[in-house]
């Protein structure tokens, strides 16, 4: 089965960049991303590349080269679903805040309300794809409403999960580890398995597209998160003992990194992981381990959320007790509000939780990120209820130059890794700041006997005193 048109439901952090990629290294292949948000859909077509909704490093040549050739974006959902053989659904399936499950469990009303468009509108037979990150045995449900809600089509269902980081989703697509493919074991499974595989194909060596039953892929996308969550949290852990006992975390990083079985990546000291997909995925196994009554499986893994928690509230009670056990009315400057450098998602990040602790405690706060808007930095605060949006409009200013959010301020924090943050003139920075001047680096990216000749009294995550 040769596919010619795919349809992509959902213009978001996956949605946009995957369809991109299959766009460029396709070129036989209509792509439509289809989004029912006007808005996003508008900023995707903006002929100012520089406004599209997700920015990634070398995203924004992919859709000029492919836009418009055979790459479109619309939010006329039932005619790309009508016309594509195989769809994917890219949608968001946020953690519940109601209900069973509230707080863990994925909620996946975004998902049936596709399943259901799907059904209604579809007259052919489609190959579905699940693209978001499912609680295992989703596909089951979406084959289900398919079967007894639509016109008396063909559904496959396959899952294909999504493996790229933010930041580096570009290079991810495009030389992934590799691709995993899930599928129903009967011929006709086969069939739309082997579709999806030969789209693939086109850039992704054989060897690294791995096939299984749809459960196993539901579960490994699972699993593979809660791994790299887990060795985050772990280092945060050692972090807080390097604190106490004169060890250096990034020393201890790079000892064990060389360790061949156990390696260097994502050893990296914090104040905590952020982003869509951590957090909420491990949750969302807590919530499958404890429904099937595997609460010794639950507890180990919620252990990673209580970890990555402490060590967000744990770094901004040392800001609070090392600036004389009070931040009010101090100005705290804050650069980053981003996850992660080289991305503009805030879903998650430290910098949310940190913020909300210190103007709890009357803090002042500046803040400056090189990608992230004020309008998105308000609505990650209001989202938690903590006060009016009067007040975090009034305690919470953002910048759009990093020397003037830094003016007059008492502590500066970087809560996001952004190489800029390296080349500031730190000299110019110190000599307009209340004194002392405290730096506390949440990233340790910044170096410390430069910072602390120039006068800042310095304090970086996992690093202790000798």
């Amino acid at each position: 089965m040769k596919i010619k048109n795919i349809c992509c439901i959902g213009a978001g952090y996956v949605g946009g960049p995957t369809m991109a990629v299959i766009a460029q290294k396709c070129p036989h292949i209509k792509v439509t991303v289809v989004d029912i948000n006007e808005a996003r859909i508008a900023a995707w077509n903006d002929k100012d590349l520089s406004k599209l909704p997700v920015f990634e490093p070398g995203l924004d040549d992919i859709v000029k080269g492919a836009r418009d050739r055979n790459l479109f974006f619309s939010t006329d959902v039932d005619k790309a679903i009508d016309e594509a053989e195989m769809i994917f659904i890219s949608v968001n399936t946020p953690t519940k805040t109601y209900g069973k499950g509230k707080g863990m469990a994925a909620d996946l009303k975004y998902i049936e309300l596709c399943a259901r468009q799907i059904a209604r509108v579809s007259k052919t037979d489609k190959i579905v794809v699940e693209k978001s990150t499912l609680p295992v045995r989703t596909a089951s449900a979406i084959k289900s409403i398919l079967d007894n809600t639509g016109n008396h089509v063909q559904f496959q269902i396959l899952s294909n999960p999504e493996f790229l980081a933010e930041g580096t989703a570009v290079p991810d697509l495009l030389n992934p580890d590799r691709v995993l493919i899930g599928g129903d074991t009967t011929p006709e499974g086969a069939i739309a398995v082997n579709a999806l595989v030969e789209v693939y194909e086109n850039w992704v060596p054989r060897a690294q597209i791995l096939t299984t039953n749809v459960w196993s892929s539901e579960l490994s996308k699972l699993t593979a998160n809660a791994f790299l969550a887990q060795r985050v949290s772990s280092i945060n852990a050692m972090s807080e003992l390097c604190e106490k006992t004169g060890a250096d975390v990034d020393e201890v990083a790079k000892a064990i990194g060389m360790d061949s079985r156990i390696g260097p990546k994502f050893l990296k000291a914090s104040v905590g992981f952020g982003g869509s997909c951590f957090q909420k995925d491990i949750l969302n196994l807590v919530y499958i381990a404890k429904s099937y009554g595997l609460d010794k499986v639950a507890d180990y893994w919620e252990q990673v959320i209580i970890m990555n928690n402490h060590q967000k509230q744990r770094f901004s009670d040392n800001i609070v007790n090392t600036l004389y056990n009070t931040v009010s009315g101090k100005k705290i400057t804050f650069l980053g509000w981003a996850f992660k450098k080289d991305t503009n998602d805030t879903r998650e990040s430290a910098a949310i939780n940190v913020a909300d602790n210190l103007l709890s405690e009357q803090a002042e706060i500046s803040v400056y990120d090189p990608k992230v808007v004020a309008e998105r930095i308000y609505a990650d605060l209001d989202y938690l209820n903590t006060r009016t949006e009067e007040e975090n409009k009034r305690l919470l200013k953002v910048s759009k130059d990093p020397y003037q959010a830094c003016n007059q301020s008492h502590a500066i924090a970087v809560l996001t890794e952004w190489d800029e943050f390296t080349t500031y003139d730190w000299e110019r920075i110190y000599k307009n700041m209340k004194k002392p001047a405290f730096v506390f680096d949440g990233r340790g990216i910044l170096d410390q006997e430069t910072l602390e000749n120039i006068g800042f009294v310095y304090y970086k995550i996992g690093s202790g005193v000798e």
